[in-house]
């Protein structure tokens, strides 16, 4: 059984739902803690997602479903705050706030805008929260020596099973190491292309507990800024795995330990399966089916079945994007509430 020390995973990770209405200064509020990182996407529209980090500040946003360099908007995402964040009238491009629009915020807690970091070859701004297991990390490729193996402290203490990459001035992809493919591939997160060998990226190197490794021949004589974004497994408030889809609509279970809060997944082997976001707000009982593709701009869209269950999650569909038979998937979830807290004797968790 899964005890977790963290009794209430909403003052790490939670989902906000809220509706546009185009005004300055909203705040947003009952978040449950002070966001570092907000994901906000549009429900009803298609529209850019925009990610914001309290390391490179408020107003900057990076989109996960194009390569477009970071973009600077006053009008966006204004600040982050002790509840949640607070928006302007939004942009074309960081849409945050259009008006009657539902819209859904994933946030997640770090250490505000961060440290210097030392640990490793290049020097780095890191926002961490070790209790959680995500930081976020933020550095420059200048001065390093071509086809070399370089190390970056991540600040977690214990090693990342999940991190996302991406160069913030010039136009490049999400690039993202998992676990599951492992130091000699990655995948895209702003593309549905499936895992590629490559190790000019990880330099064939798996993170530490201290530090991840890259390869300069990655970047080139290019200099860039690089935000990583770095998540470990905790029990009973992270799960960061695979599966193997069986095909039969009554797919694979996958044990977390946790009833779950937020899950994305990908196809590892199909170029053609898109990245796909659940969570318990959108969809509040089984099946969850109320998802949004982080490599497109697409609306939310329905049909593509789990069951959120007390300890885990339950594949309900043979689609192919999710459930073929003998494909391999990548995902991380978080919890809503552990399977059991390591508080007193410990109340198991409620299925939806």
């Amino acid at each position: 059984m899964a005890y977790a020390a963290i009794t209430k995973p909403s003052l790490y990770m939670n989902t906000k739902l809220y509706t546009g209405n185009a005004t300055d200064d909203t705040a947003i509020t009952g978040v449950g803690f002070q966001p570092d990182l907000t994901w906000i996407k549009t429900r009803g529209s298609v529209k850019h997602h925009a990610l914001f980090d309290a390391v490179r500040t408020a107003t900057k946003y990076v989109q996960s479903n194009t390569t477009t360099a970071e973009g600077t908007d006053a009008t966006s995402l204004k600040s982050f705050d002790s509840d949640g964040f607070t928006l302007g009238v939004g942009s074309t491009l960081a849409v945050v706030n259009q008006d009657t629009i539902e819209m859904a915020s994933w946030n997640w807690k770090a250490n505000g805008s961060g440290s210097a970091n030392t640990v490793g070859d290049i020097a780095s701004t890191v926002s961490v929260n070790t209790t959680s297991g995500f930081s976020i990390v933020k550095f420059n490729t200048d001065g390093q020596p071509a086809a070399s193996l370089i190390t970056c402290g991540h600040g977690l203490g214990t090693v990342p099973k999940m991190m996302i990459f991406k160069f913030l001035p010039t136009v490049d992809g999400w690039y993202v190491y998992h676990e599951a493919t492992g130091n000699g591939r990655y995948m895209r997160l702003d593309t549905s292309g499936n895992e590629t060998a490559n190790a000019n990226i990880w330099s064939a190197t798996t993170p530490t507990s201290s530090v991840f490794s890259l390869n300069t021949n990655w970047w080139g004589s290019s200099t860039n800024d690089v935000i990583a974004y770095c998540f470990a497994e905790v029990k009973g408030f992270s799960k960061i795995s695979s599966y193997t889809g069986n095909g039969d609509a009554d797919g694979p279970f996958l044990y977390t330990g946790f009833k779950p809060a937020f899950f994305i997944m990908k196809e590892t082997t199909d170029s053609s399966t898109n990245w796909i976001m659940y969570d318990n707000k959108r969809s509040t009982f089984n099946p969850v089916d109320d998802y949004l593709i982080p490599n497109e701009s697409n609306a939310e869209a329905t049909g593509l079945d789990f069951d959120f269950l007390s300890n885990g999650i339950k594949c309900r569909t043979n689609n192919a994007g999710i459930n073929g038979s003998g494909d391999s998937y990548l995902y991380m979830a978080f919890a809503e509430e552990p399977l059991v807290a390591n508080v007193g004797v410990g109340i198991p968790a409620t299925a939806r």
